[in-house]
C-alpha cells in the first residue's frame, strides 16, 4: 500500500503556505483562560511564545491583524468582565487592530468576522490561538467555506487532553490529530513561526 496522502494531495487542489506580508493574522482566543484558569493547555505558554513572535514581524510588516475574544459565561470559564476573559499579557490588540467578539467555538458564527477580512482585504489567512480541536479547528473549517485559504502555525496552536471512553486523550495527541485532519482538505500546516518569517 502507498503512503497515505492529503485530500489535497490527491486533488491537486493545495497552495503554498501564505507569506506574512500578504496575508492577514488571525489570532484565536489568545485569553487568560487557557493560560492559568480551569482551561490551563499544557503547552500554552510555548504556544504563547510562538503567537508573540508573529505579532512582533506582523506588526513589523504592517501585516493586517485581527484578534478574536471569545466572550464566556459572566463569572465562569472566559469571563467577559473578569481577568481570564481577557487577553493574554504581551498579546494583547494594539489600539488600531479590531477584535470580534464571539460566543460560538466558530468565530464566523454571529460576527462580523468575515466582513472584516473582506474590509482587509485578504484571502490569504494566518491562523494560531486556542483551542486547537474547537475554535481554532470551527473557524478554520469555516474559513474554507467563505473561500479563504487558511495557514496554521503548529506550535502556535494548543488543547487540553479530553475523557473519552477509552480514556483520557492526552493534549498533544488531540492536538497532532486535529492539526492532521485540518491539513487534509482545510489548512496547510507549518510546523513553527519562523517558517513564515
Amino acid at each position: 500500500m502507498s503512503d497515505p496522502k492529503t485530500l489535497f494531495q490527491l486533488t491537486g487542489r493545495g497552495y503554498a503556505p501564505a507569506t506574512l506580508s500578504k496575508a492577514t493574522l488571525l489570532i484565536i482566543d489568545a485569553q487568560e483562560e487557557y493560560r492559568s484558569g480551569a482551561l490551563q493547555l499544557p503547552d500554552v505558554d510555548a504556544a504563547v511564545e510562538e503567537i508573540a513572535t508573529l505579532l512582533a514581524a506582523a506588526r513589523k510588516l504592517g501585516t493586517p491583524i485581527l484578534h478574536v475574544r471569545h466572550l464566556g459565561i459572566p463569572g465562569g470559564l472566559l469571563d467577559p468582565q473578569g481577568p481570564r476573559g481577557h487577553f493574554i499579557s504581551g498579546l494583547e490588540p494594539l489600539p488600531e487592530e479590531p477584535v470580534v467578539e464571539k460566543r460560538l467555538p466558530n468565530a464566523f458564527a454571529g460576527t462580523e468576522l468575515h466582513e472584516r477580512l473582506q474590509q482587509l482585504g485578504h484571502l490569504d489567512l494566518i491562523v494560531c490561538g486556542f483551542m486547537t480541536h474547537s475554535s481554532v479547528s470551527t473557524t478554520v473549517r469555516a474559513a474554507k467555506d467563505y473561500g479563504y485559504r487558511c495557514t496554521l502555525v503548529d506550535t502556535a496552536c494548543a488543547t487540553r487532553s479530553l475523557p473519552h471512553a477509552s480514556g483520557l486523550i492526552d493534549a498533544r495527541v488531540l492536538h497532532d490529530a486535529e492539526m492532521a485532519a485540518l491539513a487534509d482538505n482545510y489548512a496547510i500546516l507549518v510546523p513553527q513561526a519562523r517558517a513564515l518569517l
